[in-house]
């Protein structure tokens, strides 16, 4: 009878007793959750990427164009050979330099920026855009050839 007159239901308590004394810990598993699943849906938004032997596979045998991102001075430290400095702030203003017909590799220090710019390609029209997975610091891992 007590139930029906206050809302109250003695088997719902223990599971709002237990909500109430671990809020903080169950906000912090959502948050990390959260985070953890943060970067997938952010590289999928960027687009797909290629390796750093899928990369050199599309130079050779498709001619793909080569967009560094990174600023004017950390393009001058070493860069992929034959890419062209575009830096992440002009790339929307400057997508029009880049042929429509090849594919375009966007390369940045890591591979993290490349995403945003991948993401501005394509809203300026190039249809083909790839991200390098771990940009720069991949070709050199990989032992590839840096222009200096």
């Amino acid at each position: 009878m007590h139930s029906i007159i206050t809302g109250f239901d003695p088997l719902r308590q223990p599971a709002v007793q237990f909500i109430t004394d671990n809020l903080l810990l169950i906000a912090m598993a959502v948050s990390s959750g959260a985070l953890l699943i943060w970067p997938m849906l952010r590289d999928r938004a960027a687009g797909p990427s290629v390796t750093t032997l899928m990369a050199t596979q599309m130079i050779n045998s498709r001619h793909a164009q080569l967009v560094d991102v990174r600023s004017a001075d950390q393009f001058a430290t070493g860069s992929v050979p034959n890419a062209r400095n575009i830096p992440l702030v002009e790339i929307g203003q400057r997508a029009g330099e880049l042929r429509k017909d090849r594919p375009v590799i966007v390369i940045c220090d890591q591979g993290r920026a490349s995403g945003r710019a991948a993401l501005k390609l394509r809203a300026g029209g190039i249809g083909e855009v790839y991200v390098l997975a771990g940009g720069v610091a991949a070709w050199r891992e990989a032992g590839l050839p840096i222009r200096k």
